[in-house]
């Protein structure tokens, strides 16, 4: 039936619900409680989150922990900042600080490592390019992750999280050299750094 605008319609909001409309409304208040129990189910259950060690540390404690790190691992330098290479399956610090990855990490390839990060100021991101990796760096937490790198090349650590007038400069590196590699030293003119304390 054709009807005018200031004509009311025969049945408005506030008279009584259908029973085809309530049935709608528990369905939907029922997917809703399936969709609110399926977050708290699926951070224990889903396996999406990543093992990790965590917990509280000093940060100065933490600095002091990369400064004997850099003095027992150093290899040379590259642009004025330290390349370390630990051996396979040990403890590798990286400190972020305004505005800068400390110090440049060589791992091989194959072999497992644990990375500790933590920021020795304000908050920042860990994004490991090309690969899709992210990580909240927290001032006085030291957050360790278990590592085995799969994939020889160099990967850039990028700060995603502003820090500050400098976070574009953020930039750190990581570096995978194959598993076939000679043993012993690394090849560091490979890499384009100095190990006689230039940089390149």
């Amino acid at each position: 039936m054709y009807r005018t605008g200031i004509e009311p319609p025969e049945r408005v909001w506030w008279t009584k619900v259908g029973r085809h409309e309530k049935v709608w409304v528990w369905i939907a208040f029922a997917w809703c409680m399936v969709l609110f129990a399926m977050m708290p189910v699926w951070h224990l259950r889903g396996g999406q989150n990543p093992s990790g060690i965590r917990h509280r540390v000093d940060p100065a404690d933490f600095q002091a922990r990369v400064a004997e790190f850099v003095q027992e691992h150093q290899v040379g330098t590259d642009n004025g900042l330290p390349v370390v290479a630990p051996p396979p399956g040990s403890d590798v610090y990286l400190q972020a600080s305004q505005f800068a990855w400390i110090p440049i990490v060589r791992l091989r390839q194959g072999a497992e490592y644990t990375l500790h990060l933590s920021s020795l100021d304000v908050n920042h991101g860990f994004a490991l390019y090309p690969l899709n990796i992210n990580f909240q760096v927290v001032p006085g937490y030291d957050y360790g992750l278990r590592i085995v790198p799969n994939e020889p090349g160099e990967f850039y650590v990028m700060c995603n999280e502003f820090c500050g007038i400098g976070h574009h400069l953020m930039v750190g590196k990581i570096i995978v050299e194959p598993a076939d590699a000679a043993a012993g030293a690394p090849d560091a003119s490979a890499a384009g750094v100095s190990t006689a304390g230039g940089d390149r």
